[in-house]
């Protein structure tokens, strides 16, 4: 797990809010406190789809709703003159993202044994900070899926020119 901080905060918004850098994940938990608090409940209820829909394949597959998906109404919530006193979006990389990324760093880890890569992005009204960290379903000895986690964040941050500190 590490904790990164946020060096340009309009650049990373751009980021966050209206590119594609973090269309790769699935929305668990938003939280957006302004004028009024805010809170999305990011599980898809798959009762709300019809048979018809699942069997053709319009019913998302995911638990969770893709971040895409609802990025704009964060932003619709969050754009005024006035910033938010503060928002936390629990988001998870895409599931066969995150197989993918363990089977390709050769890792001991069996992926079916990781339910999720998780990024929280907290924002304080001064600063945002970005913490990874790794869902296990069952216990795990070794720190390898973290530490891979860590690095290709890092990485793909870097990548899509989102600068950050370590804490």
């Amino acid at each position: 797990m590490i904790a990164l901080r946020i060096s340009s905060m309009k650049q990373f918004m751009g980021q966050l809010l209206a590119g594609d850098a973090f269309d790769i994940f699935l929305l668990e938990e938003a939280s957006i406190v302004a004028a009024n608090t805010v809170t999305i409940d990011g599980h898809l209820n798959r009762e709300f789809y019809s048979e018809e829909d699942i069997q053709s394949g319009q019913a998302p597959d995911y638990a969770f709703t893709p971040w895409s998906n609802l990025k704009g109404l964060c932003f619709h919530l969050m754009k005024g003159r006035r910033t938010p006193l503060s928002f936390k979006f629990v988001l998870h990389l895409k599931p066969e993202l995150a197989e993918k990324l363990l089977k390709r760093e050769s890792s001991d880890i069996d992926p079916s044994q990781i339910s999720a890569l998780v990024l929280t992005i907290r924002y304080d009204g001064a600063k945002a900070v970005l913490t990874t960290g790794t869902a296990a379903r069952t216990f795990l000895l070794s720190k390898e899926p973290d530490q891979i986690w860590d690095r290709t964040l890092s990485a793909y941050l870097t990548q899509k020119g989102i600068a950050t500190e370590i804490l």
